[in-house]
């Protein structure tokens, strides 16, 4: 497998659960999972051009 999928898909499944919150009363918490999740795909990005 090659290195950096693996943050990359988690990051894509945590931003889509934070987006999905985005419209509910805890809007602070689903902004700060929603950034969690960009950061853990351009980190896996990263990752995954740097070791092709």
């Amino acid at each position: 497998m090659r290195e950096g999928l693996i943050p990359t898909v988690l990051g894509t499944v945590v931003s889509a659960s934070g987006a999905a919150f985005l419209g509910s009363k805890y809007k602070l918490a689903a902004t700060g999972v929603l950034g969690f999740g960009l950061a853990h795909i351009v980190l896996g990005t990263i990752d995954l051009f740097e070791h092709r």
